[in-house]
């Protein structure tokens, strides 16, 4: 079983000073960008909002810090895409908006609008609006909702964070879940490896009907929705299926602990606990910081990079994205950044297939990726259908496992764009 490297589990999240500047991109989540409202001069103040949701599958966007709107960007500061952002020069004040004020809810309705209103998204990275994914259609049928507490990948531990410091917020999330959606089962799956997180949560649940925990094997990709899903419910999600379809939900228990911290106080998604990890990291520990800063104000806060440093992922080292610049801004689903040196980042050079199966055996959605590679390769468009591509999570178990290094996870990726674009 490959290391989990969960070294920063026990290090309470410090927060990092107030950065100069911050970077916010209007798209930090899965369908349409936010609506920019600010001009260049304009003041804010932390929790204003400056881009609101444009669609029903949209997020909105708050200042993270206060101070004066210095450039609006017409780029995605990761990839460099046509999108647009703003950057914020901060008086270091952190000065709140005055229109924040508690947003007690007494029905579904005032719920999914104070879910829309707090900016939350699935922060586990998938990134998608939460108020629309708890938006139910008429007549269905909810047994489940799974709090995701698993964080199955290596390295990051800000979730366990948040069900360690921030339990409160968690089980407050999770009565309001069940009480506004009305599941049958409302359930906090959790890995094992997180014994301090299980034993405060099934000290809340204990004798309450409907709420309970429970424990999973520390396997990756666990934590994977559909996984998930199959694991704790036994139900299996049909290709093209949506969750609630099989009559659940899977929502990230940060999300959670964010809808219940809103409701609570006011203050929307401006900030973000974070993992710094990595071997070439001086000193890993997880750091709070306002969305928009710079990754290399987090390093800095952890000591700085070694002498070493060859990589840097946003995210876990499975299903992270490796960055161009250390100005790349921490954003809503930045749960992790991790600096790797040294043999942790060389690419390996694949060789030639050998027919072992051990992508066939390892793979959470029982696909044959080794199949798929060679439908790909000769662009063979129905058959990567046949072999059920879209299926296909990403979780990159094919090609950690593969012998002859063959690029199996990106592959997939490059399969799926080959079918939608046929």
């Amino acid at each position: 079983m490959a290391p989990h490297r969960k070294h920063t589990a026990g290090c309470t999240p410090l927060a990092i000073p107030v950065p100069a500047e911050v970077h916010i991109p209007m798209s930090m989540h899965s369908g349409a960008p936010a609506n920019l409202i600010v001009g260049v001069g304009d003041s804010v103040t932390v929790g204003q909002l400056i881009g609101e949701a444009a669609t029903r599958v949209c997020s909105p966007v708050h200042a993270s810090v206060s101070g004066q709107i210095k450039r609006i960007d017409t780029y995605d500061p990761l990839t460099g895409a046509p999108a647009v952002s703003v950057r914020i020069a901060s008086d270091g004040e952190q000065t709140l908006w005055e229109g924040l004020t508690p947003s007690p809810v007494t029905n579904l309705a005032e719920f999914l609008a104070a879910v829309q209103a707090s900016g939350v998204v699935g922060l586990g990275g998938a990134g998608y609006p939460t108020a629309p994914k708890l938006t139910l259609k008429e007549g269905t049928k909810l047994d489940y909702i799974l709090i995701n507490g698993a964080e199955c990948e290596p390295y990051i531990t800000s979730d366990t964070r948040t069900m360690v410091d921030h339990t409160a917020d968690v089980w407050a999330g999770a009565l309001l879940l069940k009480e506004y959606l009305g599941p049958k089962n409302v359930v906090i799956c959790i890995e094992n490896n997180k014994p301090e997180a299980i034993q405060k949560l099934e000290a809340l649940c204990a004798g309450v009907q409907g709420m309970r925990v429970h424990v999973l094997p520390s396997l990756y990709p666990q934590g994977e929705r559909k996984v998930l899903v199959y694991n704790v419910t036994g139900r299996i999600v049909p290709e093209g299926a949506r969750l609630t379809d099989v009559g659940c939900i899977v929502i990230n228990c940060t999300t959670v602990a964010v809808i219940a911290q809103y409701i609570r106080t006011g203050l929307p998604l401006v900030s973000r606990c974070v993992t710094v990890d990595g071997s070439a990291v001086k000193h890993p520990q997880n750091v709070i910081a306002p969305i928009g800063t710079p990754i290399r104000n987090l390093f800095e806060f952890c000591g700085g990079l070694k002498d070493d440093v060859k990589k840097i992922i946003l995210g876990g080292p499975m299903m992270g994205a490796a960055v161009p610049s250390l100005d790349v801004p921490v954003v809503k689903v930045t749960s992790a950044i991790l600096a790797l040196s040294g043999r942790d980042a060389e690419a390996p050079t694949p060789s030639a297939c050998i027919k072992c199966g051990r992508c066939v055996a390892q793979c959470p959605m029982n696909l044959m990726p080794s199949f798929i590679e060679d439908a790909f390769e000769r662009k063979k468009v129905e058959l990567l259908r046949t072999h059920k591509v879209n299926l296909c999570v990403e979780c990159g178990c094919c090609a950690y496992l593969c012998p002859s290094k063959r690029p199996l996870a990106q592959v997939m990726t490059l399969s799926k764009k080959l079918l939608w674009g046929e």
